[in-house]
């Protein structure tokens, strides 16, 4: 006997995957770490028919999957999500050695006005700080997000 509604089942389930997938990545070194996951499952509610704001997400992962590279020329940086008072929440790093990279703009596109969309509904706020593009690197064959610098007393990068 089912007590859930459905779409509460749904979204549930889709709350289980998501967990899973990050856990999934959290055990294994290999895993894309600028992959952040959709922190929004509770505002993915969405029409009938239309796919959810963590269902994007996944086809955007599944769009960027080969990172393969050979150098750095070869690695981009692409800002995904949609802060509240707009830009970036973040970046992914992406490959152009077997990829124009259209698919996966255009998947980023769709998971961005997903997420504008939850924000207008939800009326949601954020710090409107700004993400700066960190850039993307070759290391070891796959393109990675390059690391920010951390700031020490004065405002200047640290001697690590």
């Amino acid at each position: 006997m089912n007590i859930l509604p459905s779409s509460l089942s749904l979204r549930l389930a889709a709350a289980s995957l998501l967990l899973l997938t990050a856990c999934a990545g959290a055990q294994s070194p290999a895993a894309k770490p600028e992959a952040k996951p959709d922190l929004r499952l509770k505002a993915s509610a969405a029409p009938p028919g239309s796919a959810t704001t963590p269902e994007l997400w996944q086809r955007v992962l599944a769009a960027n999957s080969d990172l393969r590279c050979d150098d750095n020329s070869q690695c981009h940086s692409l800002g995904v999500g949609s802060k509240a008072c707009g830009g970036p929440e973040h970046y992914l790093a992406w490959s152009s050695k077997n990829s124009d990279g259209a698919e996966l703009k255009a998947r980023v596109q769709q998971h961005a006005e997903a997420r504008r969309a939850d924000d207008k509904r939800l009326g949601m706020m954020s710090t409107c700080s700004v993400v700066s593009d960190p850039g993307a690197r070759c290391n070891a064959g796959q393109c990675v997000i390059n690391e920010r610098p951390a700031f020490g007393p004065g405002g200047r990068p640290d001697a690590r």
